[in-house]
């Protein structure tokens, strides 16, 4: 492991006590993407935001 990805995975830890609830937390927030006031960002926004969750939820879930 690298000092960046000790660094990474140790605030993660600290924060949510393991991976699968940090996986949890962002379920949640990929619903809440949902939910978002149209014109607040473009769609083109949203979807990266989507992309980049679902890449680290896929790799906290062990699907990478």
């Amino acid at each position: 492991m690298t000092q960046k990805e000790i660094i990474f995975s140790d605030l993660f830890e600290d924060a949510y006590g393991s991976p699968a609830e940090l996986a949890n937390i962002l379920d949640l927030g990929l619903e809440m993407l949902f939910y978002v006031e149209e014109g607040a960002f473009s769609q083109r926004e949203i979807q990266q935001v989507v992309t980049a969750l679902r890449d680290i939820n896929g790799v906290l879930r062990g699907k990478s």
